[in-house]
């Protein structure tokens, strides 16, 4: 059986349950042969296939049931850098680069930052890279979750004396008593209400503790935005993602704060981040 011909049975195998059947049964055949997609398709749709068959058949299977094709690789891309994942951890979103951009502008100099709910690290890390920044500390009330950002900042060069990650739950009375102050505040926090339709992919795959905030969503905002001010220095900014729909209930509650506020947008043009200052 050629390449071209594996791939177009894949390709209708996943139909049912992806809305990129081909670029997800690309790559995992990739991923099947020890190669990149780029190579794969340089080498043509005739190649015959050798091995790697059953192994192929097994990524598209757990493809078929839902699994999200960066669990399956192991890997996701986020700001041109790929990042490590596991279920202990959300797929970074081209949506959450919109922080980043919103971080560029801001706050250029920033040379301390701070990362609640780190997840992956892929918020904290690239903002460290990508400013320069001298150190930088992610949080998150997961183990598992921090152990993937650990092992992303060694893939990433990010020397051990730069960067801190540790367990903590800014539910708990106490979190943040010896964090200090810092120039830039990233924050990623679950957002989704808890009856929220969503896709099994996201639903089923990825941690919910990640994921969901109440009835409303905005529960972790509640917890998170009070506490804000004192871990800023006097000219620090805060960035937080938000649903595309919350900008003005986030809004309201970062103005109970005290914080003045500005609404980024992504490139669908949908709000997704709150400025705070």
């Amino acid at each position: 059986m050629t390449v071209g011909e594996k791939l177009r049975e894949a390709t209708g195998r996943l139909a049912a349950s992806s809305d990129t059947p081909r670029l997800d049964a690309e790559l995992l055949m990739a991923h099947a042969v020890g190669t990149t997609r780029s190579q794969l398709l340089l080498r043509g749709m005739n190649e015959v296939l050798i091995g790697n068959l059953d192994h192929f058949d097994e990524l598209v299977a757990r493809r078929a049931a839902h699994e999200p094709v960066a669990y399956i690789l192991g890997s996701a891309e986020f700001y041109g850098r790929s990042f490590a994942v596991s279920p202990d951890v959300l797929i970074p979103r081209p949506d959450s680069e919109t922080l980043i951009e919103a971080a560029l502008e801001r706050t250029p100099k920033a040379a301390r930052l701070l990362d609640l709910g780190t997840g992956s690290g892929c918020l904290l890390l690239t903002a460290m890279l990508e400013l320069n920044a001298q150190s930088g500390i992610g949080i998150d009330a997961s183990e598992g979750a921090l152990s993937i950002a650990r092992r992303n900042a060694i893939k990433l060069g990010v020397a051990p004396d730069r960067i801190e990650f540790s367990l903590r739950n800014w539910h708990h009375q106490g979190w943040s008593d010896d964090l200090g102050t810092f120039d830039l505040i990233l924050c990623n926090p679950p957002y989704v209400e808890a009856e929220a339709q969503l896709d099994p992919d996201v639903r089923v795959y990825e941690p919910a503790s990640a994921l969901f905030a109440g009835p409303d969503g905005l529960d972790d905002y509640r917890a998170i935005i009070p506490q804000m001010r004192e871990l800023l220095n006097p000219e620090g900014i805060a960035i937080l993602e938000i649903g595309h729909t919350q900008a003005d209930a986030v809004g309201r509650l970062a103005q109970a704060a005290g914080f003045n506020r500005e609404i980024r947008h992504d490139l669908a043009k949908r709000p997704r981040a709150v400025v705070l200052w």
